[in-house]
């Protein structure tokens, strides 16, 4: 029982990201526009918390410091998101060259901007000040389920209550319907007055905003610090939880979690004796391999809203 519950507990903290930058590029996408770029906004995300987070250690703000590192990565991703909705949006560039863009500047901008930084070092110091996880009093010590359910990292709370907050906002209310509308028929949109570029302009920059939270949360949760491998590929598995929940949050959050499960059994199977004649590569592979063939049983099997990709001109009906 202890193994499962290990397995369920460590599928919520992997999960935890997968479901921010899912979310991040669900808004996106809804809007019209796709979010390759996911993965540089996670990137920039773990970035900006890490340095911001490091910083308030130095001022002496202490336990304080990780709350103002997701501050930062959320507001400071704004930067990456504003130059993918401006190219995609004001000059109609290929969304999915976009992002690739995106991907390659914010791997790029990052691990320059950590080296000139902390002089020349490849990655930023180690924090003192992360999330613990939160134990609810009476409930965490609960056989089984106190461990496996009611023992999480603040974030993942953050996260599992903005699906909902999202499938609300998305689903029934009129800014909702409004953003959905920009997604399937830009046009008739257009025609009952809603301003569609400017829908897309906010959709896309709060997307990185959102998708950047899960970068923070793998620093400021796990990893402790941010270097060039600190992502690596999470993103596109994200975008991979957005194509398999059908471009719904709460199915993108079950995606998240399928995922989280991936990553949790690689773990879990690391700590068993056959593993140790089983080179590691094997196990850091299993995820995207999985990836991959989810990818594959989604073929024909997800509808993409109408306009995904195509650019709006003003004025065309």
């Amino acid at each position: 029982m202890d193994i499962i519950g290990n397995l369920i507990n460590g599928t919520l903290v992997f999960a935890t990201a997968f479901i921010f930058a899912a979310l991040g590029g669900l808004i996106s996408e809804r809007a019209g526009v796709i979010n390759i770029g996911l993965e540089g906004f996670m990137v920039s995300g773990a970035f900006f918390a890490a340095v911001v987070a490091h910083y308030g250690e130095s001022a002496g703000l202490g336990a304080f410091s990780p709350w103002l590192g997701v501050i930062g990565a959320f507001v400071c991703t704004a930067v990456f998101s504003a130059i993918h909705a401006v190219a995609t949006i004001r000059f109609k560039a290929n969304q999915v060259v976009s992002g690739v863009v995106i991907n390659i500047l914010a791997a790029s901008s990052t691990f320059y901007l950590v080296k000139m930084i902390f002089d020349g070092s490849a990655e930023t110091p180690l924090l003192t000040h992360v999330f613990h996880k939160l134990a609810i009093p009476s409930f965490s010590d609960l056989p089984f389920i106190g461990n496996a359910l009611l023992s999480g990292y603040p974030t993942t709370y953050i996260a599992i209550g903005l699906v909902g907050l999202l499938s609300f906002l998305l689903f029934q209310t009129s800014s909702g319907l409004r953003l959905r509308a920009v997604g399937e028929n830009p046009s008739a949109a257009a025609t009952v007055g809603v301003k569609v570029n400017r829908t897309r302009y906010l959709a896309v920059i709060l997307s990185g905003s959102i998708a950047a939270l899960g970068g923070a949360t793998i620093v400021l949760t796990s990893n402790g610090n941010f270097s060039f491998n600190t992502i690596s590929g999470q993103g596109y598995i994200a975008l991979a939880a957005v194509i398999f929940g059908k471009w719904n949050p709460i199915g993108a959050m079950l995606a998240a979690l399928f995922f989280g499960l991936a990553q949790a059994v690689k773990d879990q199977l690391q700590i068993f004796d056959f593993a140790a004649n089983m080179p590691d590569e094997f196990f850091y592979m299993l995820p995207y391999v999985l990836t991959l063939l989810v990818l594959i049983g989604a073929v024909g099997k997800s509808r993409a809203p109408k306009a995904l990709g195509e650019p709006y001109e003003v004025g065309k009906r």
